[in-house]
């Protein structure tokens, strides 16, 4: 793409063919964001500055469940609301270890109960807006094996992997199946796979390549590029009406912060919510605008599936938290022990930006 071109994406986020016309349309194309230049100049100029940028802890970047607020950052959409936002890879539960150490100020995660790790009983911290609903990991094994799409009885006798966090959902929907994890299957740890740089789901794919294993649970990305190279299959999608057990509502992803943040710096956090707003109702519009964003962070292989990915996925980009997404969230938390009471709405979600997911 011709570098004006990528320098129109990147300052006024427009959909291909959406360009502003005579008439001064809007960055981000009409048909997505209808957010005037005053507008955003009038948001961003709430903000107090800040001596350095929001940073931002990421457990996956190259991930299409956490696309929204990557792609937030990448086609300027925190910019054009003032804010100045770093987004870092740190994989598996290091993002909520470093959000408790304050090292970050936000973590961006696949799996939003993995804040329980360290915030328990959600004292401390909340969430703040939703990146995608449901569960939103898939079952991958290899693509010679006999098993058919639904059949969770086929993993018996399996070798599994799972990153950490996401294991608790998997072994969950076992159990709910009557499949011991511990007894039926194998449930084995990758050498390598908790390292910072790892993106969990292409990681797993190039194991289950390398028949290291027969099989993993992660995101689309992971499962795409499995099936893509021939080497895996779709087994359970709970999304999709897959999952026994109710899974799909065992979590979802979204961006955490703490008390503490929230209280310092409010207007940081409403331009990070309407940046992602935006950025979800913009791909859902377009999902192609995820292509410029994949060639630019994504691996070759990755970057030519997020497009596709991201138009199957773009009805899941909702900002909301609904009431069911949190009590289907707190109960998978307490079946695994890592709630041990019921808590209120108010006490797991920063209800104060609620107001800001209507403009997705």
């Amino acid at each position: 793409m011709p570098n004006k071109s990528r320098e129109y994406h990147t300052l006024c986020l427009c959909p291909p063919g959406d360009k502003p016309g005579a008439e001064g349309r809007p960055g981000f194309g009409v048909r997505a964001i209808q957010a005037t230049v005053e507008s955003v100049s009038s948001h961003a100029s709430a903000i107090r500055p800040r001596e350095s940028p929001m940073r931002i802890a990421a457990v996956d970047l190259v991930s299409n469940t956490c696309f929204p607020a990557l792609a937030a950052a990448e086609l300027g959409a925190f910019k054009q609301e003032g804010l100045d936002a770093e987004i870092e890879l740190v994989a598996a539960l290091g993002a909520t270890r470093a959000l408790r150490r304050g090292s970050v100020d936000a973590v961006i995660l696949g799996s939003v109960h993995d804040v329980l790790r360290e915030f328990p009983a959600w004292n401390g911290a909340k969430l703040v807006v939703a990146l995608s609903q449901g569960t939103p990991w898939l079952l991958v094994v290899r693509a010679d094996l006999a098993a058919k799409r639904g059949d969770l009885g086929a993993v018996r006798g399996l070798r599994l992997t799972a990153a950490e966090g996401p294991d608790l959902a998997l072994r969950q929907m076992l159990i709910g199946a009557r499949i011991d994890p511990g007894r039926d299957l194998q449930l084995i740890d990758l050498a390598g796979a908790k390292a910072r740089d790892v993106s969990f789901g292409a990681f797993a794919a190039h194991a289950l390549e390398q028949r290291l294993i027969d099989g993993f649970w992660a995101n689309a990305m992971g499962a795409e590029l499995a099936v893509a190279r021939g080497v895996g299959k779709i087994l359970i999608d709970v999304r999709r009406g897959d999952d026994p057990a109710d899974v799909r509502r065992f979590t979802f992803a979204g961006l955490a912060t703490t008390d503490v943040f929230i209280e310092r710096e409010p207007a940081s956090l409403e331009a990070a919510v309407r940046a992602i707003v935006k950025t979800q109702r913009a791909l859902r519009a377009d999902p192609s605008l995820a292509r410029e964003v994949g060639r630019r962070k994504f691996p070759p292989d990755a970057a030519r599936l997020i497009a596709a990915i991201v138009e199957r996925d773009a009805a899941f980009y909702d900002p909301v938290i609904s009431t069911e997404a949190v009590n289907g969230l707190n109960g998978f938390a307490r079946a695994i022990g890592h709630l041990p009471h019921p808590v209120p709405y108010e006490q797991v979600v920063a209800v104060r930006f609620s107001q800001l997911w209507g403009g997705g």
